[in-house]
């Protein structure tokens, strides 16, 4: 660990490490944050003293952002080869022209890369090198954004990730200086980022410019705005507490809807608070302020008149949905009122397969083995009977209802289910030109009538149950 002549520098960061290993099991796998900058060598040197190299693995992430983004690259690799730590790299594209700016952009695919290489290496911590002078620098940049609660609260010391390993930052309590005196005693090598110094990014505005005057004036203004992200994270964590209970009551179909009735009978402020609360479980960005409102005085307004169109929320490529008492997510490309019929049909002759992949639908049609008295199941002779065809709405398509025993259109049947508009553009599964199944309504059984000769002797006739499954889009 330390020796007694360490300067103190070296023993407050070796202990604060101590600290975030103590809460880790003892074979868990921590992966390091490490960009070579100055404060990332810090914490991986002294988490392998800590840990153990065997324990650590060095991740690094390729923004090609700067011309020595390479030699980056290569001195991590060596650095980390020199302390016998495994290392592991990703290269990200960044978008520059981004609404959100280039920080933000290369800060977000930072941390998908991040992710990624923490699931392929099977680490449970990932260990971040922010320091008390970035969470200082954050807390006033949130400020100057007019961030909300959640803003001002900045960075915590440990959060867990939706899908991803926690996020540890050993150092957060740590200042710069106390970094640059550890690195002097441990002779460590690292590299300088140019960009650190265009004062054009705002966070290099303060660090440079605003910062210094603040420590001229106003010594101890780090532990005041650290202060101030404790009190705010506090504050948020009660309106989180207030929107679990709100969700209790207004959340429909596992936590992706919400009853719109339930919404909008709370107060403005604690609807806004829900919805942001809602949002945030969904993986979706924060919106703005001016967002959130607009979007509540048009689902008010919606409310009111008892239509379920008229919504115009857009966000994150997303757009908010009202329909027939929920309100939730939906793409923003969906088309709410036409069919997309331009996809080329696909065609196949069943022979047995349990699932048939429909790519231009981005799903799966799955037969299952079934019985006779499964409602969305067909015989095989059925199946067999002509080739299988999965092609587009054309509009006036009908099919048998059985509780009414007669022919209905598909617009009538999706409406009486309930089944929104933009949710109707799905493949219509045909038997040679007979329409055998319809996602989200089922098997029309009419079509049945093409293998009735072959199913006369049921103790012989196998069935399959006919499911659509959209694919699982990540975002």
């Amino acid at each position: 660990m330390t020796s007694p002549a360490e300067p103190d520098a070296g023993r407050i960061v070796v202990d604060a490490l101590g600290v975030a290993l103590s809460a880790l099991p003892a074979d868990a796998r921590i992966a390091i944050a490490y960009s070579g900058g100055l404060d990332s060598s810090v914490l991986l040197d002294a988490a392998v003293r800590v840990a153990g190299a065997s324990r650590c693995v060095a991740l690094h992430v390729h923004h090609g952002l700067s011309p020595n983004a390479d030699a980056w690259l290569a001195h991590c690799g060596a650095t980390a080869r020199a302390l016998g730590v495994a290392f592991d790299f990703r290269r990200v594209d960044v978008a520059r022209d981004g609404a959100a700016g280039v920080e933000a952009a290369a800060r977000d695919a930072r941390y998908r890369a991040l992710d990624a290489m923490c699931a392929a290496h099977g680490a449970q911590s990932l260990w971040l090198a922010q320091h008390a002078d970035d969470q200082a620098e954050t807390v006033l940049l949130q400020l100057l954004r007019g961030a909300g609660l959640a803003g001002l609260a900045a960075m915590a010391p440990m959060r867990s990730m939706a899908g991803g390993v926690p996020r540890v930052r050993p150092l957060l309590g740590l200042l710069r200086v106390q970094l640059e005196q550890y690195a002097a005693a441990r002779g460590l090598n690292w590299v300088d980022d140019e960009s650190n110094a265009d004062v054009r990014y705002a966070r290099n505005a303060l660090r440079h410019d605003v910062m210094p005057a603040l420590a001229a004036h106003f010594p101890g203004f780090r532990d005041a705005l650290a202060r101030t992200a404790a009190h705010a994270a506090s504050a948020q964590q009660l309106l989180d507490e207030l929107a679990q209970i709100d969700l209790l009551d207004a959340s429909r179909d596992d936590g992706r809807a919400l009853s719109h009735d339930a919404l909008v009978a709370l107060d403005d402020a604690r609807a806004l608070n829900l919805l942001r609360y809602w949002m945030r479980g969904l993986g979706l960005p924060a919106a703005s302020a001016a967002r959130l409102a607009d979007a509540l005085r048009q689902l008010r307004d919606v409310r009111e008149v008892g239509g379920d169109h008229g919504l115009r929320v857009d966000h994150a490529g997303r757009r908010l949905r009202s329909y027939r008492g929920l309100v939730f997510w939906g793409d923003q490309d969906d088309d709410a009122s036409v069919p997309d019929a331009s996809r080329e049909p696909a065609e196949l002759a069943w022979q047995g397969q349990e699932v048939w992949r429909v790519p231009q639908w981005r799903g799966t049609f799955v037969f299952a083995p079934s019985d006779a008295d499964d409602p969305d199941a067909a015989p095989e002779a059925v199946l067999t009977s002509a080739p299988l065809v999965a092609r587009a709405r054309t509009g006036g398509e009908r099919m048998r209802d059985p509780a009414a025993g007669l022919g209905r259109t598909l617009k009538n049947l999706f409406q009486e289910r309930g089944v929104p508009a933009w949710e109707r553009d799905v493949p219509l599964l045909f038997v040679g030109d007979t329409l055998l199944f319809v996602p989200r309504i089922g098997v029309n059984r009419a079509a049945l009538e093409l293998g009735k000769d072959d199913a006369a002797t049921a103790a012989t006739t196998r069935w399959r149950r006919i499911e659509w499954r959209e694919d699982l889009l990540i975002a």
